[in-house]
């Protein structure tokens, strides 16, 4: 079978294309070259594409670079600045997944008349009956299902995840014993676009460059009274608690925020809490399910899972739980199988 690995230059895409070789497929490497601005960590550096070159002269497979900075820029980026100018908490991860990875790379995977597209997700991918399923990596620790979630099975048709059966010992183990050179190389964080390690970097620059950042006023959400004053609204995320400028007494956490009127009203632990998400939209994995049905639910890429029943509007929690920021991911789930996703309106 002719497979098309993504190659981010780390180590769980590198054994994803050194177990595909030793299965016998004819592999090639692929990195995306995503973005042409300033970025110190992430998986888009020039030092990631050499990584991912020299792994693939030792596994003895060809080695490809894709131009998709216009795509990223346009569907991952512009989208991101957008949200935060409604005060709202994007995901970049999730959407350069979806229509960056799954999206521009597989699209153009087929038409190089690939057979199939290989990630080194910590999630793993099955076809029993010609049925799809999505579901948990085998470490949990490190299990990416959540940034996949708004994936269709007809997404995932024609992928492969090599790695969805190991745990990152594993993997690292097997990356040395193939003697790769990214065997022991750390893995990627923060989102790949922000430069973050140099002064005057970082989310508030980033955004200063791009949109207008607007003055605002912490109030009490109980009594209206002015609590504090902020630099930036647009920078606040529901559930925030550091930055607010609220030192003293009780903590105090974001539990709206008004771009309207400049406004973030803080309440304490309690205030926080709500009994369900309204979604903005909503995507099923296949067969959607039907309202009242109990499903589990994670809210960030690596949160706790939290029970929920589906409702016409989103998910309702069974238990009071804190607030999901608007922008944020509700993945949906049923043992370990994802079942569909939802964007908290």
């Amino acid at each position: 079978m002719r497979v098309l690995v993504a190659m981010s230059g780390g180590v769980d895409s590198s054994v994803a294309a050194a177990l595909l070789v030793a299965e016998g497929h004819k592999v090639v490497g692929a990195t995306m070259k995503l973005w042409g601005g300033a970025g110190d960590s992430g998986c888009c550096s020039v030092g990631d594409v050499e990584d991912a070159r020299r792994v693939a002269d030792q596994l003895g497979i060809d080695h490809r670079v894709f131009n998709f900075t216009d795509e990223f820029a346009r569907d991952v980026v512009e989208p991101y600045v957008a949200d935060h100018a409604r005060a709202r908490t994007p995901n970049p991860c999730v959407e350069c997944n979806r229509a960056v990875k799954f999206g521009h790379l597989a699209a153009r995977g087929r038409r190089l008349g690939f057979d199939a597209i290989a990630t080194g997700h910590h999630a793993r991918v099955t076809a029993t009956g010609g049925r799809v399923t999505l579901r948990r990596g085998a470490d949990r620790q490190k299990d990416q299902s959540y940034v996949l979630s708004t994936l269709s099975a007809r997404d995932l048709a024609d992928v492969l995840m090599p790695i969805g059966d190991l745990t990152k010992p594993d993997v690292r183990a097997l990356a040395a014993r193939y003697g790769l050179r990214t065997a022991g190389k750390p893995d990627s964080q923060d989102v790949c676009f922000i430069a973050s390690r140099s002064p005057g970097r970082g989310r508030s620059a980033f955004l200063s460059g791009r949109i207008a950042l607007h003055e605002g006023r912490v109030v009490d959400a109980a009594t209206g009274a002015e609590l504090a004053t902020l630099d930036a609204i647009e920078l606040v995320t529901v559930g925030q608690r550091r930055g607010l400028g609220v030192a003293r007494g009780e903590r105090r956490y974001a539990v709206r925020v008004d771009v309207a009127s400049a406004t973030v009203f803080a309440g304490s632990r309690d205030d926080l809490l709500t009994g369900g998400v309204a979604f903005s939209a909503r995507t099923w994995f296949d067969v959607p399910l039907p309202v009242g049905s109990p499903v589990r639910v994670q809210v960030s890429a690596h949160g706790p899972e939290r029970s929920a029943i589906v409702s016409a509007e989103g998910i309702e929690f069974c238990r009071p739980e804190p607030r999901v920021a608007p922008g944020q991911i509700v993945a949906c789930y049923l043992g370990d199988t994802v079942v569909g996703s939802g964007v908290a309106g």
